[in-house]
């Protein structure tokens, strides 16, 4: 068909009045469905009647169609001034938007929120809009996360807590451990008395066949021997009874002793910040630190030891020697930090840190050594880790060497085999280490902060290693699990 021309305007249109050009034509067009109302909503028409624009009153406004497109594809008239003047004559059918309204129903969408340490970060896909009049009133959500809303420069603060919102101390929990005394231990009691009573009967059997001249000066010797057993057994018993109560009641971090003062502040410090970290962010609150001397104290009670090399330590006597092997055979893991950043194969064998290392250790028959694959449990123990800085950043972690493994076996490796040592020296404990208000002891480099982070989330996995061993790779399960379920 021929294209068709637009007719006059009628009076009753809001487009009356306006001169139609006659280079206007319509092509093609959407046609309107027939109805009783269609020509009182038709505000123009071709010159064969059909109509070409209709409106109709929606609520408070109008809607109006133009049955072309916004394109010359179907019609001239989005070419022509008359388009305009007819967009026009359009505007002052508006009511217009209160401002006030317009503001109040504004979506406000979230900039940057509350992570679980207080700090404001990105804001997750998780965190949906608020309106802009609903702030004052939203309750903070997994929805909508306490933080700022709307658009940078402009924002919106959705507090954590409401101006009378009071804040009640937290109680402390109460503890009731489950031995609320130490154990008596009966076997000194028991054998002193059993030589009381040998002597009681030797005195007896003296005094019955008249031998009895030097009882009482045998007597006091006597009694001033058994109270003097008696002082030395209880003062010993008490003070080894001491340390081992304190270990075996808590599970806690230690480090070894080295002698040398300030090497041993550092590790009970570094340990104290770890053991914070350890607090805040699982369900593992570790007490106060112990330091261990090799010597005299009992290993079994620590799943993991920290132990930094220092030029400065006495060599290891043979008791020490065999109380390492006996720890690291029964499932005990070390830590041990060189502090030199040089670990590795072919350099760094002159450090001092190795040089302590091979002092210290060479007497015991060690596990052959890998650098930490990247499928280790260790590297996922809590967190997905591939680098494992400390004060310093860039040396090379070593552990126990494991079989290979194939590439469709398990997704992580470790198994049973934890590690009993675990060696590098990147000075981890100077990382870790906080002072009394939780302030960081030393510089890191040259990550800062962000490798301070890292540090500690090294640290945490090493603690979930010695603690949990081997249940990150029980995911060998996950994929015949899913195919169960899909059964």
């Amino acid at each position: 068909a021929a294209p068709q021309h637009l007719a006059a305007f009628a009076d009753d249109s809001p487009f009356g009045g306006l001169a139609v050009p006659s280079d206007v034509t319509v092509s093609r067009q959407i046609l309107a469905e027939p109805s009783i109302e269609l020509s009182s909503h038709s505000w123009a028409r071709l010159t064969d009647g059909t109509p070409m624009v209709t409106a109709a009153r929606r609520g408070k406004g109008w809607i109006v169609l133009f049955h072309v497109t916004a394109s010359p594809a179907w019609s001239t008239l989005p070419l022509s001034g008359l388009y305009v003047e007819m967009l026009r004559r359009l505007l002052p059918l508006s009511a217009g938007t209160n401002p006030e309204e317009m503001r109040a129903n504004t979506s406000l969408p979230a900039v940057s929120t509350l992570d679980g340490f207080g700090r404001l970060a990105t804001a997750g896909a998780e965190a949906q809009p608020i309106r802009a009049a609903d702030v004052a009133r939203t309750e903070p959500s997994r929805r909508h996360p306490p933080g700022l809303y709307g658009v940078p420069g402009l924002e919106r603060a959705l507090n954590a807590a409401r101006g009378d919102t009071v804040l009640l101390p937290f109680a402390a929990p109460n503890v009731v451990y489950y031995a609320s005394r130490a154990a008596v231990a009966l076997q000194t009691p028991l054998l002193l008395i059993a030589m009381l009573l040998l002597l009681a009967d030797f005195m007896v059997s003296l005094a019955l066949r008249g031998y009895t001249p030097g009882l009482k000066s045998f007597t006091r010797i006597a009694g001033a021997l058994f109270v003097g057993l008696v002082l030395f057994h209880t003062g010993q018993a008490r003070a080894d009874d001491a340390f081992d109560m304190k270990a075996a009641l808590d599970t806690r971090l230690a480090y070894v002793i080295t002698g040398v003062p300030d090497v041993d502040a550092m590790s009970k410090a570094g340990l104290i910040g770890l053991g914070d970290a350890l607090a805040a962010r699982t369900s593992y609150v570790p007490k106060e630190p112990m330091g261990v001397n090799l010597d005299t104290d009992d290993l079994s009670f620590f799943p993991l030891l920290y132990w930094p090399m220092d030029p400065r330590e006495k060599d290891l006597s043979p008791t020490a020697l065999s109380k390492i092997a006996d720890y690291m055979r029964n499932g005990g893991t070390i830590l041990i930090d060189t502090r030199d950043l040089t670990l590795g194969p072919t350099r760094g064998s002159n450090s001092a840190g190795q040089q302590t290392l091979r002092r210290l250790l060479g007497k015991i028959d060690l596990p052959p050594l890998e650098p930490l694959p990247p499928d280790h449990v260790l590297t996922k123990a809590f967190y997905l880790l591939s680098d494992f800085p400390g004060r310093w950043d860039g040396g090379t972690v070593w552990v126990q060497a494991l079989p290979p493994g194939r590439p469709d076996d398990r997704p992580v490796r470790g198994g049973d085999g934890v590690s009993p040592v675990i060696i590098g020296g990147n000075d981890w404990a100077a990382a870790w280490a906080v002072d009394a208000q939780g302030r960081p002891l030393a510089d890191v480099s040259p990550g800062g902060a962000r490798q301070r982070e890292m540090a500690i989330r090294f640290g945490i996995n090493v603690v979930m290693y010695a603690l949990t061993g081997n249940y990150k790779a029980d995911q060998v399960h996950v994929p015949a699990i899913l195919q169960r379920l899909g059964q």
